[in-house]
């Protein structure tokens, strides 16, 4: 995780990003900055099934995801995002989540990581790693307030000591992920992140998945079925074979690999 010893390196950040308007520590900036990040970086796992390990210190986190035009999933991405932040004069906690989605049974590990980020308008939740269904826009820390983005809708909700995500990306409300307000050192993401990253029961060990959220336009890629969502209206398709894969990423995600290369994920 970043360090002040480990500043990041905002010039080629916001290069990638392609970020050009002025730094302000303020709700308007985050805003942008929270899109322009997930519009350039996408959500994905590939590394994790192409057997590489996922570092998380900054300087692993910014030759992926920044030189190497990769994206990642949320430990990275909340990595470079609160670096970013701080270095342009923000002040953030990591936070860690119960993924909700599918409603499960049994209580999730805390899995998922965000940021509450303080401006002068207030606190907000900043999440640029949670992929097809997370909010395009920070939210305010407000329960009940309903932030209305193009082509979702998202709210959180406090309830037995707990904050809840809600989002409606198009099928209607439901349950996203669960956290409280409690900041998480490096160690915590770092465990959460060798679960994640190495565990058989993992999905991100499980299927392919690639993730990209812009202004207009949701990509969601999890094992054969590709669902792009432009606006309100949405479509979706099969990829029937594994050559349809490679430049399918390369495409629909900016992600380049060379000829040949496989998935331990069949799709």
């Amino acid at each position: 995780m970043a360090s002040t010893a480990d500043p990041c390196d905002l010039d080629a950040y916001l290069a990638r990003i392609a970020h050009d308007r002025p730094l302000r520590v303020d709700a308007a900036c985050l805003a942008d900055l929270h899109e322009a990040h997930q519009a350039a970086i996408p959500f994905e796992n590939l590394d994790v099934l192409l057997g590489r390990p996922i570092r998380l210190d900054l300087a692993s986190v910014q030759e992926k995801l920044i030189h190497a035009r990769r994206g990642g999933y949320c430990f990275e991405h909340a990595t470079l995002f609160k670096a970013a932040l701080e270095q342009v004069g923000f002040h953030c906690r990591l936070l860690a989540a119960r993924v909700l989605v599918g409603a499960p049974t049994t209580p999730r590990a805390r899995t998922h990581a965000l940021l509450e980020v303080d401006t002068p308008q207030g606190q907000y939740l900043a999440d640029v790693g949670f992929g097809g269904a997370g909010p395009l826009h920070p939210l305010p820390l407000l329960p009940g307030l309903v932030s209305h983005q193009p082509g979702s809708a998202h709210r959180l909700r406090h309830e037995g000591g707990l904050w809840v995500l809600e989002g409606d990306v198009g099928a209607g409300w439901s349950d996203l992920y669960a956290f409280t307000l409690e900041a998480q050192l490096p160690i915590d993401i770092e465990m959460a992140n060798h679960f994640v990253s190495t565990h058989p029961s993992s999905v991100f060990r499980q299927i392919v998945t690639a993730q990209r959220v812009r202004r207009t336009r949701r990509a969601v890629l999890r094992g054969s079925t590709l669902e792009v969502r432009v606006n309100c209206h949405s479509e979706t398709r099969e990829i029937n074979a594994e050559e349809e894969l490679l430049p399918l990423l390369a495409q629909e995600f900016g992600l380049v690999f060379p000829p040949g290369t496989r998935f331990t994920a069949q799709v």
